[in-house]
């Protein structure tokens, strides 16, 4: 398989999601897992998130967008995939950055599940206390 040197590539990430994001001149289309992003997101909250640096940046109609994500949940997916599509159109033209930065879409979210400690049944609750 040959390289496209129109695609532009971003990788983006939220929690475990990671979203591997190809961006090339087209009309508008959005595929997510080989599905139409309308049908992988099934709730309109996380629609207009993963389309939201393209609105930003007022190219929804000038490219296609290719994503594969895995990991986390559909929530972190879209965030991860929104993550990846500022990176990729920074590659298509460094002028968006300034827009993408004070939207705050080319800053990966560090937030993770905190982990379980031992002697404790989650990572904060404690096991219940009997004074007798």
């Amino acid at each position: 398989m040959s390289e496209n040197t129109s695609d532009f590539l971003g990788t983006g990430r939220r929690k475990t999601a990671v979203a591997r994001v190809r961006i090339n001149v087209g009309t508008g289309n959005i595929t997510v897992n080989g599905r139409p992003y309308a049908t992988y997101f099934p709730l309109e909250h996380l629609r207009s998130v993963v389309i939201q640096p393209l609105t930003c940046t007022e190219t929804l109609t000038k490219y296609d967008v290719n994503v594969n994500v895995r990991g986390g949940g559909l929530t972190g997916q879209a965030e991860a995939t929104r993550h990846g599509i500022a990176r990729a159109l920074l590659q298509v033209d460094t002028a968006f950055r300034p827009l993408l930065k004070v939207e705050g879409f080319l800053t990966r979210d560090p937030r993770m599940k905190e982990r379980k400690k031992y002697g404790q049944p989650g990572a904060r609750k404690r096991f219940q206390y009997s004074k007798r």
